[in-house]
């Protein structure tokens, strides 16, 4: 969608929401709390939390809901390098910046402020803390934006059911020592937050803001637990260049910037365990439907792990060959680059040879994957191919278990314990012939587009 487009179905929500909770304000107000929002969301990094996410995620049943979406994911520092310069105003009275390291403001620093109090009541935070990119900085600077831009006209009980939401999407939690989950930490903190402030909330009241903030959380990585692990891929794919910015110049990023960030994701996906994904507070989400996420989800990550496996093997394959010719050898280079409509261009795969005898799947997953290395994720990027056609003639030229077993020594030659020769000739023989003689022949496809350039241009000098 446009720039307009968003802004509008942004304000149609806020309309909504406070049409809902009998909130009375005027249009043009709303419609200046939209612009920015979506002026941040649609910052030059944003690729997945994108306003199409933040209206996702809040769904079109609970105004609460929806007004929490809006807010939760405004200031992301990892993606947009830092906060956007619209929110400062929200943010620089509350928080200061030492040595690259945010802190919340030290209490001599701090004027009274009541929204800034509940807000660090709700997340369990206090003066002085210093926020972490991994332990609820983001949601808690969002949250501190959302109560400051609503506090003049949205009633504080509204307000900390909002924060509260918000601060429920702090992804990955497990429970604690005394056997706590997120959410029952949370509803302990509402309870005390609601007395501390003399908030006219009751405790029914209470628990269904927790149950509020564990749908909203829930929708917000609900790309986990999709049916297709082709759509959960395609959120991997857009969570990439979010946190890798060389990835988006698709002709110029590197074959070592493209192996380091599947690396990341690959070693998110193995410390990720499918239990610490999504939220459950009393009988919300229902037993079986959080058992089903859970499941769908496990499914997800070990389907997406081997994908990631053997396309880290395939690069690593590619950044041992390159390494003959520089170190800092783009990938189009070795690949040939991106399809374009304006003109054509020679590619890797279009010199493979045909694998006669190809290794067929032995599991559900080693299917799925082989499915999608093949006809590809389900959604185009501006970066990266949908389909990997030579991770594809690897898994059918070796098999799924000789490529378990080449990801293991990429490691090695990512660590330096082997070298990049050393790598290439423990791969087999008849593959590797293959692979370089179908680059040769892409080299030599350009050296033939360069000769006819160079002499078009001499008999047009003659």
């Amino acid at each position: 969608m446009t720039f307009e487009q968003d802004r509008s179905q942004c304000l149609d929500k806020l309309v909504w929401a406070t049409d809902r909770l009998q909130i009375e304000t005027d249009n043009d107000q709303l419609k200046k709390i939209a612009e920015l929002i979506v002026q941040t969301m649609t910052g030059p990094w944003r690729y997945f939390h994108t306003p199409e996410h933040i209206f996702e995620v809040g769904g079109s049943e609970d105004a609460v809901e929806v007004l929490s979406a809006l807010f939760h994911d405004l200031v992301y520092v990892q993606v947009d390098r830092s906060v956007n310069f619209n929110l400062t105003y929200y943010i620089t009275p509350f928080v200061k910046e030492v040595r690259g390291q945010l802190y919340i403001r030290d209490r001599s620093e701090l004027e009274p402020d009541l929204m800034l109090d509940m807000v660090m009541s709700v997340f369990g935070f206090s003066p002085e803390q210093a926020l972490s990119p991994m332990a609820g900085q983001n949601e808690f600077l969002s949250a501190l934006v959302g109560a400051k831009v609503l506090e003049s006209f949205v009633p504080l009980r509204l307000i900390v059911q909002i924060v509260a939401c918000i601060e429920a999407t702090i992804p990955f939690r497990s429970k604690d020592s005394e056997g706590l989950s997120a959410c029952d930490r949370l509803y302990q903190r509402l309870l005390k937050t609601s007395q501390e402030f003399n908030i006219d909330l009751r405790e029914e009241e209470i628990r269904e803001t927790v149950k509020k903030s564990v749908r909203l959380a829930n929708r917000d990585v609900g790309s986990f637990a999709n049916p297709s692990a082709a759509r959960f891929l395609d959120g991997t794919w857009s969570l990439l260049p979010e946190t890798n910015h060389n990835l988006k110049e698709s002709t110029s990023y590197t074959v070592h910037a493209y192996r380091t960030a599947l690396q990341k994701m690959e070693g998110f996906m193995h410390f990720l365990k499918p239990e610490a994904i999504f939220h459950q507070f009393e009988n919300e989400p229902d037993p079986a439907t959080f058992l089903s996420l859970i499941g769908r989800s496990a499914k997800n990550m070990e389907v997406g792990r081997l994908y990631l496996g053997c396309k880290i093997f395939t690069i690593a394959f590619l950044e041992a060959l390159s390494l003959r010719l520089g170190r800092d050898i783009p990938l189009s280079a070795m690949m040939g680059e991106m399809p374009s409509d304006e003109y054509p261009v020679s590619k890797l795969v279009d010199f493979l040879p045909p694998v006669s005898n190809p290794y067929p799947p032995n599991t559900a997953i080693e299917s799925a994957v082989l499915d999608l290395l093949e006809k590809g994720r389900l959604k185009s990027s501006s970066y990266d191919l949908k389909n990997s056609p030579l991770a594809t003639f690897f898994a059918k030229s070796m098999g799924f278990d000789e490529i378990r077993y080449q990801r293991g020594r990429a490691k090695e030659f990512f660590t330096d314990k082997i070298s990049a020769e050393e790598f290439i000739a423990g791969c087999d023989r008849q593959v590797t012939e293959g692979v370089t003689e179908g680059i040769l022949r892409l080299f030599d496809s350009r050296k033939a587009a360069l000769s006819g350039a160079r002499k078009f241009v001499l008999r047009n000098a003659s």
